[in-house]
């Protein structure tokens, strides 16, 4: 489908979505004091400071034997998903493309920054899951298809490869550059389609296509496609909009991470995440009490009326 213009959102207030009202805009909260808010400033950053730096093992460090077996048999999976685990795959992206250099690299949601925090408690499934199960959400969403068993080569060979990424880091600490960059990261100006239009055209169509359809070579994807049927599903974490634009802040253009302004980043987030693709396999046979359920958040447009259209009501089959 053609990009459609974004209706507008109130400092980052999207529209609730409702059966009778899906474009009324939630609540905006109050503006925090400003010495309030320059103390809340100042605390992120030290925590974000004092967080302890990391460096993975080379690969030159892979050791050899069974185990060795196991872990390149994890990052191979890592790196080229639809080719080692076709059985689990419903598009064409592979992990490594939103984990950058076979999820080594510091924020980018690198495998080292993950596994020591696992088990925690995750509120995308209400309940308190082990890193095999995180695993398993990859498939199911970023990848629209379907779990590995936690016992299966695939899992288990992931699983390996994270906790081989990880030796030497400490358990339960949160690292310096885990996850992507977040903190204190607000645009000035509530993000918008058009200016992302914008920016999208001048720095990222290059690479992923005017259509966002990314690009090929002999069917393997050169560059992902950001939208439509072979990109990332509605439940994944990417289509939110924080996450996107951190992960386009301090990753994107591909080697020229942090060139884009916040506010570049937060538009080119929003028009990449305001256009269709595959169902959240959450859905329930209504987009409203899905919402409800799932994104009733101000980072989701799932739900929400672009220009008349109800994002994830054409989702691509």
């Amino acid at each position: 489908m053609k990009p459609l213009p974004l209706v507008w959102f109130g400092a980052l207030a999207l529209a609730a979505c409702s059966q009778s009202t899906p474009e009324t805009p939630a609540a905006a909260k109050p503006a925090p004091a400003p010495a309030a808010s320059a103390a809340k400033t100042a605390g992120v950053a030290a925590r974000a400071k004092a967080r302890p730096a990391f460096t993975p093992p080379a690969e030159a460090d892979l050791p050899a034997g069974p185990l060795g077996e196991e872990i390149r048999l994890g990052r191979a999976i890592f790196t080229d998903t639809p080719e080692h685990a076709r059985d689990y795959v419903g598009n064409g992206l592979s992990c490594s493309n939103c984990h950058l250099d076979a999820g080594r690299l510091a924020n980018s949601a690198p495998l080292w920054g993950a596994w020591g925090m696992y088990p925690q408690y995750r509120k995308k499934n209400g309940h308190v899951n082990s890193f095999g199960e995180r695993l398993q959400g990859c498939f199911r969403f970023s990848m629209n298809g379907k779990a590995p068993p936690l016992d299966s080569d695939v899992i288990v060979a992931l699983e390996s490869y994270a906790w081989w990424m990880s030796k030497g880091a400490p358990n339960g600490v949160k690292l310096a550059g885990a996850g992507y960059p977040k903190e204190n990261f607000k645009p000035p100006q509530p993000p918008d389609y058009a200016r992302g239009a914008a920016v999208y055209a001048k720095d990222c169509a290059l690479c992923h296509g005017a259509d966002g359809q990314g690009q090929q070579v002999a069917g393997r994807n050169v560059f992902p496609p950001l939208w439509g049927p072979q990109s990332f599903n509605w439940g994944a974490g990417m289509h939110q909009l924080d996450n996107a634009a951190a992960f386009i802040k301090a990753n994107m253009p591909l080697s020229r991470g942090g060139t884009l302004s916040d506010q570049d980043a937060w538009d080119v987030a929003m028009y990449m995440d305001a256009h269709e693709r595959p169902q959240d396999p959450r859905y329930a046979g209504d987009v409203a009490a899905t919402r409800v359920r799932y994104h009733d958040t101000a980072m989701s447009l799932y739900g929400t009326v672009v220009n008349g259209h109800l994002l994830g009501s054409g989702a691509a089959k």
